[in-house]
């Protein structure tokens, strides 16, 4: 029985989808909140309902009752922990919901897994972590102590507790760092999602820095193989790990970083010309500066996860940002 929280949402239903296909009993954890159109999130779970195996607890990580009952009930053997207050920005608006649903949702999650004896917890952290840190390619080796938003902040909170737990109980954990995640079924407060929503309306959109950012650009194809990949691998403990030449990724309890991208930053300026492209419309552009929390640029090294798992990202922009497009016209008729 493998537990994945935030099944409802963009992440978390395609590595349902894709553990129901492969024959695995799954259970879905999700409040369903409304950060942004819980419509989008029925619909992704009306496919899951409709694959078999698939048990949902439609619940917040805040009702530890809730969350130690389907822990009791069903004993799951892995938990892939997604679910968490997204959002860079907007945790310039709201941080309460950061600081409950990130932190204390997550030392929940920890606690349900340590109680219960959880082979491996998987969770998301992100490449917000890396903040001020203009070394590139961000890499889990990397000093991570200068976050510029909340929301990178309590993801290294995240893997700290991880660390703790992971130490203390020992409870396997691995913490993957995400690279700015697209494709079909995406969230709806993303680059993609708002300018191709934008292009299509004939509304103007807003790109920061005047254009001059890069990111990470993964195809969530990529990031659901990732996971797949180390799901049934626990981290074990690593004897001839030295605290005195420490790297940040690993230690001597059974606990692990890696980041999960693309390793092939893309100018924002070539995404936006591919999505013209394959509008075959151009956008109107109304060009803002960086906002705060933002960053310049991102670029994932991700030698660990090749190394360790052979990981082999290799959807391109234009076959990403086509099949994106492919779903948006058919899913918004």
């Amino acid at each position: 029985m493998i537990l994945v929280t935030g099944a409802a949402g963009f992440i978390g239903f395609h590595l349902a989808k894709k553990l129901l296909d492969a024959g695995h009993d799954v259970l879905g954890y999700d409040n369903v909140n409304d950060y942004y159109d819980p419509k989008l999130k029925e619909a992704r779970l009306a496919v899951l309902n409709d694959c078999g195996k698939f048990t949902f607890y439609r619940k917040d990580l805040m009702d530890e009752q809730a969350l130690a009952k389907v822990f009791g009930d069903h004993n799951p053997r892995l938990v892939v922990h997604l679910a968490a207050q997204a959002g860079v920005r907007y945790s310039l608006i709201n941080p309460k919901a950061y600081i409950e649903s990130n932190s204390v949702g997550f030392f929940n999650i920890l606690e349900a897994c340590r109680h219960n004896d959880v082979e491996h917890l998987v969770y998301a952290s992100s490449s917000s972590v890396y903040g001020l840190n203009e070394k590139m390619p961000f890499s889990t080796r990397h000093n991570v102590d200068h976050p510029i938003s909340l929301y990178g902040a309590t993801k290294r909170s995240n893997e700290l507790m991880a660390h703790t737990y992971s130490h203390l109980y020992n409870l396997s954990t691995t913490g993957l760092r995400f690279f700015t995640v697209y494709g079909p079924w995406g969230r709806p407060d993303m680059a993609l999602f708002l300018f191709t929503k934008a292009i299509l309306a004939g509304e103007p959109i807003n790109v920061y820095n005047n254009g001059e950012m890069k990111r990470d650009f993964t195809y969530i194809d990529d990031i659901v193989s990732g996971v797949l990949s180390l799901l049934e691998s626990p981290p074990g403990a690593i004897d001839h790990w030295n605290g005195q030449l420490t790297d940040p990724s690993s230690s001597k309890a059974p606990f692990k970083l890696y980041n999960i991208g693309n390793n092939n930053p893309v100018n924002l300026m070539d995404f936006i010309n591919e999505i013209e492209n394959q509008l075959g419309k151009k956008a109107e552009i109304n060009y803002r500066p960086l906002q705060p929390g933002d960053v310049v640029a991102s670029h994932a090294d991700v030698s660990g996860l090749v190394g360790d798992f052979d990981y082999k990202p290799d959807t391109d922009i234009k076959a990403g940002i086509g099949k994106f497009i492919d779903w948006y016209l058919d899913y918004y008729n």
